[in-house]
């Protein structure tokens, strides 16, 4: 079982899947708080205007960006907050640094009832803010299901239902967060509405593609430029139900979120303190002092996580057969956020486990057909891929041949959606636990 890369850079000619977790490692490290946030934190009120300072946040990152402000916040200023992250997503805290940030867990993909609890929670210490506070608002990846305050005539187990089925659905993040943010009470700029008239700085780490303020986290800080009808046409679109009186509000335009222009974000600001393509860009330098050449595709590309992975595998063998369109020994970089569709299980089958990261290994392995001179990892930059225990999978020349002697055919767990119990089976898991980061997919390939 692969685990978690050091700091030394492993030969990649001797070891390819440990090169490649390095790489992997390089870009995570690139992406942790501690090492972006201080730059970009503003100054605290000043004494004479009695203002103070509240920390509010979400995301799997959430913890360690709330440390990293405990950290370098001056200690004679005031702080309070509150930040609510994923199960088991906290990082040891360090020695002699007291807590004044309070840090809860909640669940995620799905929503639970402790991500409501601490969505209230925040909620209510925006109430009697002044023009003279600071609201500093920590967002990362994972927000979404992590603050969770369903809109008036939804209940928790509708807004459960509906996350599922849209997680399962193959609808993009865009279109998961616009559904998302028309049917709370604190996403699409709500939170920046209940904190007026104090300043509100939002420091976010990006998980999306293109960077968008407004979708990371479901945008509780920022402006929405979707309308309750983008939100209703995702929804037939993917033929996802919602109660009859959710759908006559969206209708009617009653759950319209705060939109680009309101004055009640004038005095806000946003920074983006990490983001894949910097995550990228560390890789690729990582592997140009290792002596190879580095390709970045893109930091953004979305579609089926398997189909992703045949179009990697074209790219691959191209370079292997007719040294284009680049040269080997080279890496290819690339990250954004694919989905995967659920299969319905053939009936006596077991469920398939696994995420977008392993999917996306399975349907590389499947088209490279042990293509000599491939080797290659998919992750995500937050340790876990999907809901399993592991953060992606290691591709390599031997694999459909390891599989095959050992009865085990890759199209029977493609059609399962088991790259977690094909990977597991063969040892090719990557391991890590949470990285207390989160800037979306990463996925390096190395041809020798």
């Amino acid at each position: 079982m692969h685990e978690a890369p050091g700091n030394a850079a492993p030969d990649p000619l001797r070891d390819p899947a440990a090169f490649l977790q390095y790489l992997y490692g390089v870009a995570v490290r690139r992406a942790l708080p501690l090492h972006n946030i201080a730059a970009f934190l503003p100054a605290p009120p000043s004494r004479e205007s009695g203002g103070r300072t509240l920390v509010l946040g979400a995301g799997k990152a959430g913890a360690a960006m709330a440390q990293a402000v405990e950290a370098l916040w001056p200690a004679d200023a005031p702080l309070s907050g509150l930040v609510v992250t994923r199960y088991q997503h906290i990082p040891p805290r360090a020695h002699g640094l007291a807590q004044r940030i309070d840090i809860v867990e909640a669940a995620h993909p799905v929503p639970d009832a402790a991500g409501l609890l601490a969505s209230g929670r925040i909620m209510a210490l925006t109430q009697n803010l002044t023009k003279d506070d600071l609201v500093l608002c920590l967002i990362s990846g994972g927000g979404s299901a992590l603050l969770t305050l369903p809109a008036d005539g939804l209940t928790l187990p509708d807004k459960q239902r509906i996350n599922r089925e849209l997680l399962n659905s193959g609808a993009t993040i865009a279109e998961i967060n616009c559904v998302r943010k028309h049917l709370s009470r604190v996403k699409g700029g709500r939170l920046a509405a209940a904190c007026a008239p104090a300043r509100v700085v939002t420091l976010a780490i990006s998980d999306v593609p293109g960077d968008d303020p407004s979708i990371i986290a479901s945008g509780p800080t920022v402006p929405d430029a979707s309308r309750c009808d983008d939100a209703l046409a995702i929804l037939a679109r993917y033929a996802i139900a919602v109660p009859r009186g959710i759908r006559a509000a969206l209708a009617s335009g009653l759950l319209e979120t705060p939109k680009p222009g309101d004055p009640l974000f004038e005095r806000n600001q946003v920074s983006l303190i990490a983001a894949p393509y910097q995550s990228l860009q560390a890789a690729a330098q990582a592997a140009r002092e290792a002596g190879l050449a580095a390709h970045i595709l893109g930091d953004d590309m979305q579609g089926e996580a398997r189909e992703v992975g045949k179009v990697h595998a074209a790219l691959a063998r191209a370079i292997v057969v007719r040294s284009e369109p680049f040269q080997r020994p080279c890496v290819i970089l690339s990250g954004g956020e694919t989905t995967v569709t659920l299969r319905e299980p053939v009936a006596g089958a077991h469920p398939g486990r696994g995420g977008r990261a392993g999917e996306f290994c399975l349907g590389l392995a499947q088209a490279l057909q042990g293509q000599a001179h491939v080797h290659a990892l998919a992750a995500d930059t937050d340790g876990i891929d999907g809901v399993e225990d592991n953060a992606g999978a290691c591709v390599g020349p031997t694999t459909l041949s390891r599989a095959l002697a050992s009865g085990m055919k890759i199209e029977n767990y493609l059609d399962r959606n088991d790259s977690y119990g094909y990977f597991s089976a063969l040892g090719d898991l990557v391991m890590t636990g949470p990285t207390f980061t989160n800037v979306n997919d990463f996925r390096a390939l190395l041809i020798l």
